[in-house]
C-alpha cells in the first residue's frame, strides 16, 4: 500500500503531561440526545431499506436540533409547561422502484421510542413535539451512492478525514466508566433521584484529579432541600468510592452541581431528569466524539458522525475505523505502546482505499519502526479490506458512535 505512512511519535505522551482534561456529555445531555436520535433514525432507515428493498439506500440524517422546553420543577414533583421540540433534518431516499418509504411515520416512531427509552421520566405524548424536516437527497450524491451499490464497491460520498487513537489514558478510562455507571439501569433504579443528564469534566494536574459533575436531580424523588443536600452528599461519596476502586492511581476531588446555592433555593432540580426540559438546547456533533469522549489533548476532528449512512459516508466510517485501527495496532503489535491514525478520502473513490493512511506510533523502549512495519501493513490491510464486516457491526449497534 503506497499511500500508507508509518512514523514514530515525538514528545511526551498525554498521560505523562502535567495537565490533562477529559469531558463526557452523558446519555441524557441534550447534545448526546441529538446524537443518539440521529443514529437511531439512520439505523431504522437501514433496517427498513434492507427489509423492504434488499439493500441500504442513500441517506444522511445527521442534522438534529433540540429546542429546550419550559418546566416548573418543585420538591415532590413539578410539571413540564412547554414541550421539548425536536427538528430532524437531513437527506434520505423516500422512494425505490415506485414504492414510497413511510418517512414521516418512521421519524415519529423512532423519536418517541428513543426519547422515552433514554429518559425514564419523559412522557412522549406530553413532553415532545417532533418536526420531520428530512428530504430526498441531491441527485449527484444519490447517483454516486447507487453506482457504488451496483458495483459492489462503496464509493466515498465526501472528501473527508478521520482520526483515532489508542489506548485510553487512565483518566479517559475512568470518565467513560463513571458516566456509564451513573446512567446505567441498575444505578438509576436504586437511586431514583438521579437523572440521565450527567456531564463529567475531569482535570488532572500531576496525580491529582478534579471531577466537576453536573447531575440533573429528579424532583419527584426529592421531597425537600434537606433531602437534596443528603442525596448530593451521597452521590459525591459514591463517585469518590467508584473512582478510588477503579483508578487507584489518582487522588480525586469531586464537585457536584457547582452552580448550586441551596440557601437561596438555586439547585439543579428537574421534572424529567434532563436540562432539555427547561431551555437547554442541543444539536448533533456538539458533544462526544465517536469514542465517547471530548479529549482536547488528543487528535480529533469536528465531524458529526451520528446519523450518517454506514455504507459510504467517510465522515462516519473513517473516524470509527481510525479508532479501530489504533486499538488493533496497540493490541496486535507487542512493540507498539500507543498509536494515532489519520485517514483521508476522496469523493467518488472506493471507501476501502483511503487517499492517505498516516500511522503515528509510540514504540516500547528499545523497539524501532522497522521492527513493526510489516505487522502494521498487515493490520491496516486487514481492517480496510473488511469494511463490510465493520459496517455490519455498526448496523447491529455493536460500535459506539457517541
Amino acid at each position: 500500500m503506497d499511500n500508507l505512512l508509518i512514523r514514530t511519535a515525538e514528545g511526551v505522551s498525554v498521560q505523562d503531561m502535567p495537565v490533562e482534561m477529559v469531558e463526557r456529555k452523558g446519555l441524557g445531555h441534550p447534545d448526546t440526545l441529538c446524537d443518539g436520535l440521529a443514529e437511531a433514525l439512520s439505523q431504522a432507515l437501514c433496517h427498513y431499506y434492507q427489509e423492504n428493498f434488499g439493500l441500504i439506500l442513500h441517506h444522511n440524517v445527521d442534522k438534529v436540533l433540540l429546542r429546550g422546553g419550559a418546566s416548573r420543577p418543585r420538591f415532590g414533583g413539578g410539571e413540564v409547561l412547554e414541550p421539548i421540540c425536536l427538528y430532524l433534518a437531513g437527506r434520505a431516499s423516500v422512494e425505490f422502484h415506485k414504492q414510497r418509504v413511510p418517512l414521516d411515520a418512521l421519524v415519529q416512531q423512532v423519536t418517541a421510542s428513543f426519547m422515552t427509552e433514554r429518559l425514564r421520566h419523559l412522557d412522549g405524548a406530553r413532553h415532545l413535539q417532533v418536526h420531520n424536516l428530512v428530504r430526498s437527497g441531491s441527485v449527484d450524491l444519490v447517483a454516486l451512492f447507487e453506482r457504488g451499490q451496483k458495483s459492489g464497491i462503496a464509493l466515498a460520498n465526501d472528501t473527508s478525514c478521520g482520526v483515532g487513537y489508542a489506548p485510553f489514558t487512565p483518566l479517559e478510562n475512568i470518565v467513560l466508566k463513571l458516566e456509564s455507571f451513573l446512567t446505567g439501569n441498575e444505578f438509576l433504579s436504586a437511586h431514583p433521584w438521579v437523572g440521565e443528564d450527567i456531564k463529567i469534566m475531569a482535570v488532572r494536574r500531576g496525580e491529582a484529579v478534579d471531577l466537576t459533575i453536573a447531575c440533573a436531580f429528579v424532583d419527584s424523588a426529592v421531597l425537600d432541600i434537606h433531602a437534596y443536600r443528603n442525596y448530593h452528599e451521597q452521590l459525591r461519596n459514591i463517585i469518590e468510592s467508584f473512582v478510588g476502586s477503579h483508578s487507584p492511581l489518582y487522588s480525586c476531588r469531586v464537585t457536584i452541581n457547582a452552580a448550586d446555592v441551596p440557601d437561596a433555593g438555586q439547585i439543579y432540580l428537574t421534572v424529567t431528569g434532563t436540562s432539555a426540559e427547561a431551555g437547554d438546547d442541543g444539536a448533533v456533533g456538539r458533544g462526544n466524539r465517536v469514542n465517547g469522549l471530548i479529549s482536547p489533548y488528543r487528535p480529533m476532528n469536528m465531524e458529526a458522525a451520528a446519523g450518517k449512512n454506514p455504507v459510504s459516508h467517510v465522515g462516519k466510517l473513517y473516524n470509527l475505523v481510525a479508532h479501530h485501527l489504533a486499538n488493533g495496532l496497540v493490541s496486535g503489535v507487542e512493540a507498539v505502546a500507543a498509536a494515532d491514525v489519520f485517514l483521508v478520502s476522496r469523493i467518488g473513490h472506493p471507501v476501502d482505499r483511503p487517499h492517505v493512511v498516516d500511522v503515528c506510533l509510540r514504540l516500547q523502549s528499545g523497539a524501532y519502526i522497522e521492527d513493526v512495519r510489516v505487522q502494521v501493513h498487515e493490520i491496516v490491510n486487514d481492517v480496510l479490506s473488511n469494511m463490510a464486516r465493520f459496517r455490519q457491526a455498526l448496523l447491529r449497534g455493536e460500535i459506539r458512535v457517541y
